[in-house]
This record gives C-alpha cells, structure tokens and sequence, in this order.
C-alpha cells in the first residue's frame, strides 16, 4: 500500500475517495527511561531512550492506518499527517490521511 504525505501519487490516478482513515498508538513512559533521558538532556547528545519507542509507536500508528484505509476498500493513503502529543505521561502517535483507490 502506498502511504504518502503528498495529496496525489504522481503517474498515479485517483479512482475513489473512501473517506478518512487514522491510527493510534499510545505507549507509556517507563521511570527509569525517563531518569536515563534526563541524564543524556543534561550532558547533550541524542535521547535514544525516547527514540526507539518513538520510532515504535510511529511504526504502529501507520500499521493501523494502513490496516483501516484496506478496511475501507483503498489501496493506497494520501495527505498522511503525524502527530505526537504527550499525555499524562504517555506518549500518543496518531496518523491521519485519505483512503483512496489509485489506477
């Protein structure tokens, strides 16, 4: 499934519109992560801490946006936006575009 953040695919004809598709992800901060990440902000450097689960949840969020825009009949995602919010400690990824059908 072609997933972009482009409203069309290039060479590509959009056939239908099968309305908007999301994905969510929400994982929890562990402790002794934080402490770890705390540490490296102090020194400098990359949080890899954050970095892993980050690239986790992300990776989650477009699995479940692939999984719904199929559930819809599209095979194919246009106008993919991300967003990341921390709540309460957690960490939620979510990622909307527009299921389509390309030719």
């Amino acid at each position: 499934m072609i997933v972009t953040t482009t409203p069309s695919v290039e060479g590509k004809t959009i056939t239908a519109y099968h309305g908007i598709a999301v994905g969510e992800a929400i994982l929890g901060a562990n402790v002794f992560r934080d402490i770890f990440a705390g540490i490296t902000d102090i020194i400098g450097g990359r949080s890899g801490a954050y970095e892993q689960p980050l690239g986790e949840a992300r990776e989650t969020a477009l699995r479940e946006l692939q999984g719904r825009a199929r559930a819809m009949g599209a095979n194919a995602v246009v106008g993919v936006d991300l967003d990341y919010e921390v709540i309460n400690n957690m960490l939620m990824v979510s990622a909307a575009g527009t299921a389509v059908t390309i030719a």
